[in-house]
């Protein structure tokens, strides 16, 4: 029987499961050892289980990973392998994140059996999402429509989706990428309309805080561009505290020595909004995601997030 390398924590979901298996393909190939050394551990989280409301009413996107850092706390996992825009904005001292895999497509889709985009919705049409960001985006385009919450898996909400119990959802096109089911996506949304989610489409490691060995065994797979651009866009949302409370857009791009960001918060239901456009050297990525979350700081009402 192999040895195991090292073990990878991840949830239990299809999603969740593409990119740990993503990660330990990665490994495998980067390192030159075989896949069964390299266990794959599925732990339950509260943000899995709880489908009923919310995570900006259960407690926000740490639901999806304190089970994971418990886990790797203890030292029953090596790493943790997380969709990035479900890493919270602080992780628990005993751990850091190593870095992100090269970064998928970070565009949103729109998904309707009727309406191909946005703006063909009749007035009274129902929108399911999780997202406050995309409920408010959708609401800022179109306030003539109903935003509901629709919970769970790509899967589940593609089907409620083809249920007729909502109009139109959307999702991240880089999970019906790594899922293979690209097929649904009724249109490709303009990342001008439809910023995403800091991180969007990057998958994130944590490992713990002066675990060398490990850091040293995840180093060939971290994308240098994608962890710089996401050190930015984490910087703005630290600076705003962002969470699932709050509709906050960002996105960062690298090229070369160059980076180039972009930030969005909005009312939740739409009504304002305030962007910025920053950019400078890579090497000041932090410095500027945080200085554009001051000066929309500066710009917006006191009360943005709290008043509908």
């Amino acid at each position: 029987m192999a040895t195991t390398w090292i073990k990878i924590g991840t949830r239990g979901s299809p999603l969740a499961l593409a990119q740990a298996h993503e990660t330990r393909r990665r490994l495998s190939q980067a390192h030159g050892i075989g896949e069964g050394a390299i266990e794959i551990v599925i732990i339950k989280t509260t943000g899995d289980m709880i489908q009923d409301r919310a995570l900006s009413e259960a407690g926000g996107k740490g639901l999806f990973t304190k089970e994971l850092d418990a886990a790797q706390i203890r030292g029953d996992i090596d790493i943790a392998v997380h969709s990035g825009k479900d890493l919270p904005t602080y992780l628990p001292q005993e751990l850091e994140v190593a870095g992100f895999l090269p970064r998928e497509d970070v565009r949103d889709v729109w998904i309707s059996l009727k309406y191909p985009t946005p703006a063909d919705l009749p007035p009274g049409a129902i929108v399911g999402t999780a997202s406050l960001r995309r409920g408010a985006m959708v609401k800022r385009l179109r306030p003539d429509v109903a935003v509901q919450l629709l919970r769970g898996n790509v899967g589940t909400r593609l089907a409620k989706v083809r249920a007729g119990d909502f109009d139109a959802t959307l999702l991240a096109y880089a999970g019906l990428r790594r899922l293979g089911l690209t097929q649904h996506a009724t249109q490709i949304l303009d990342t001008g309309d439809f910023l995403p989610a800091v991180a969007q489409g990057a998958i994130g490691i944590t490992a713990r805080i002066g675990d060398t060995a490990t850091r040293d065994k995840l180093k060939p797979i971290l994308d240098r561009d994608t962890t710089i651009a996401v050190s930015a866009e984490r910087a703005f949302l630290r600076v705003l505290d962002g969470s699932c409370r709050t509709p906050i857009g960002g996105y960062a791009t690298v090229s070369g020595a160059t980076l180039s960001f972009r930030g969005l918060v909005l009312k939740p239901d739409g009504s304002q909004a305030f962007e910025c456009d920053a950019g400078g050297p890579v090497e000041q990525a932090e410095a500027i995601g945080e200085a554009a979350g001051h000066d929309l700081l500066q710009r917006m009402p006191a009360d943005l997030f709290t008043t509908v």
